[in-house]
């Protein structure tokens, strides 16, 4: 007897299996689904990512075929992310938009795969807080305070928005 199921709900379980694996694993095993696809943008930039994760695990003295914690993947992602955004940012002064529109592409793959940033306003009301606690009066001590808010929202805000924030802020 053959069970079939619509084409809906394979996608869905397999959706459902992806998010109870680790991120590493998660995006090695989106590979397959990006080359049925035929995405080439998301298969150049999943199999990017993956050597940047197993150059991460080899780099920490692993066998390569390890995966990654989540936190450790988040951090790869991040500097691939940042990467993009330094290449976009350099190609657009050069006037390249040829080579900075698929640098875009990627970035907002990978942007996908990160958690949601925390807007600027929730940074600012955090910092806010923080500093009528911390009683921080001038910009003197912004270094000491900058480093305690990216403690309290490691992974939750973006570090050029949080320095954004406390540089308004003791302005």
């Amino acid at each position: 007897m053959v069970h079939l199921q619509p084409a809906g709900a394979t996608a869905a379980a397999a959706m459902l299996s992806l998010l109870h694996m680790a991120i590493h694993e998660s995006i090695k095993a989106s590979i397959p689904d990006a080359m049925r696809a035929k995405d080439e943008v998301k298969l150049r930039t999943l199999r990017s990512l993956v050597s940047a994760m197993t150059n991460e695990v080899v780099a920490s003295k692993r066998k390569p075929d390890e995966f990654l914690t989540d936190e450790q993947a988040r951090a790869v992602l991040k500097r691939a992310a940042n990467q993009r955004k330094d290449s976009i940012e350099q190609f657009d002064k050069a006037g390249r938009t040829d080579l900075s529109e698929p640098e875009k592409a990627e970035l907002a793959i990978i942007e996908s795969l990160l958690p949601a940033q925390m807007p600027r306003e929730e940074i600012e009301k955090i910092a806010r807080a923080k500093m009528a606690e911390m009683g921080i009066p001038s910009k003197a001590e912004a270094g000491k305070f900058t480093g305690t808010l990216m403690k309290e929202l490691k992974g939750k805000a973006d570090g050029g928005d949080v320095k954004a924030v406390v540089d308004s802020l003791l302005a």
